[in-house]
């Protein structure tokens, strides 16, 4: 399956009073290279297992595979994981016709809260929120992948 999707930073903190669902999530990599990401994710009381393709040009779009898979399981397979678990909560918010997931990251990523959206076409129309800020969709430093190795807290000392 493709997905095709948008990021953005969030310039403030209304979102959340817009929020129709929230979840604490963990997630780790059983393998972050950008030709196929492998990521394991609690996200409240289920787990997943994912498989993401690299990036077409642009980075809006790329190939997607996940599976729910036992509870225990994930637990098991986040201690084989390399070195750096994001964790965060997701926010939805529903904005017009689409749904923004919005994560506020914790840990070594404190202070980061980022905006997704997913789109039907690369080309689709959506309605942006105030809390919305600057587009970094095609900024590898924002995927969740690149955040367990080099996380945001090291930012400003590179």
């Amino acid at each position: 399956m493709l997905e095709i999707e948008r990021k953005f930073l969030v310039k403030s903190n209304d979102f959340k009073e817009q929020a129709f669902t929230q979840n604490k999530i963990a997630q780790g990599y059983l393998s972050s290279i950008p030709e196929r990401t492998v990521r394991v994710r609690i996200k409240g009381d289920k787990a997943f297992l994912t498989i993401k393709g690299i990036g077409q040009q642009g980075g809006m779009s790329r190939f997607e595979w996940e599976n729910q898979i036992p509870l225990d399981e994930a637990e098991e397979l986040l201690k084989l994981c390399e070195k750096g678990k994001i964790e965060k909560t997701r926010y939805e918010i529903k904005s017009g016709n689409h749904v923004y997931e919005v994560d506020e990251f914790y840990g070594e990523n404190e202070g980061l809260i980022m905006a997704e959206i997913e789109l039907q076409s690369e080309t689709e129309s959506f309605e942006k929120p105030d809390w919305l800020g600057e587009e970094v969709t095609n900024d590898e430093r924002y995927y969740n992948a690149y955040l367990s190795k080099n996380p945001f807290k090291n930012w400003g000392k590179e």
